[in-house]
């Protein structure tokens, strides 16, 4: 990786924020502001037409919430976008829950294995993100390496290279960690809809 490339651009600016250079802060945000906002559309784009919450709100939030500390602790553009997929869903989970309060549920459907895909496959089903939120906080306390799979594919949309380097893991571990982690999103979020 060069040091005059995007990512390399985005790893030295990481490093210098880490360091306490605000400055870089500025000169961050035009490098991954259309990448963050391309993974906001993919999450909001089957979202109810309604939605308060656009793109740019979304990834004005994350944003914030990532370099808001001065301790900002990503080592590399991957660590980067890995803390913006947590932004995503916590900001996410917090709206959900601020809607769902306001409606009593709402008619929010759970998501399905079938909608369980990766963002980076262009699919954004309507999620109940409150429910998907409950199930990934379950799931890490018996996996964590596995809701951060989710994570990290879902929320980030990160392909599987990009996770496994993220998690120091095979392309196969993060393979077999995705489909187990599907199949039982898949059934904790649909417990209740046996009919």
């Amino acid at each position: 990786m060069e040091p005059g490339s995007p990512t390399g651009q985005v790893t030295e600016l990481l490093s210098r924020l880490h360091r306490g250079d605000q400055a870089a802060t500025n000169e961050l945000f035009p490098l991954v502001y259309e990448e963050l906002k391309q993974l906001a559309q993919r999450h909001l784009t089957d979202e109810r037409r309604a939605h308060t919450l656009s793109p740019t709100a979304l990834v004005h939030e994350a944003y914030l919430r990532l370099v808001g500390p001065a301790d900002a602790p990503w080592d590399s553009r991957a660590h980067f976008f890995g803390a913006a997929a947590q932004a995503i869903r916590r900001i996410l989970t917090d709206h959900a829950r601020t809607r769902n309060r306001a409606k009593r549920g709402g008619g929010i459907r759970p998501i399905s294995l079938d909608t369980a895909s990766p963002v980076a496959e262009g699919q954004s089903p309507d999620v109940d993100f409150e429910a998907l939120d409950a199930a990934l906080v379950k799931l890490a306390e018996i996996d964590s390496q596995k809701a951060r799979v989710v994570e990290l594919r879902f929320f980030g949309g990160l392909p599987v290279e990009s996770v496994a380097a993220a998690l120091g893991v095979s392309e196969s571990t993060v393979a077999r960690d995705w489909a187990f982690a599907r199949v039982w999103l898949h059934r904790e979020l649909t417990k209740g809809d046996v009919a």
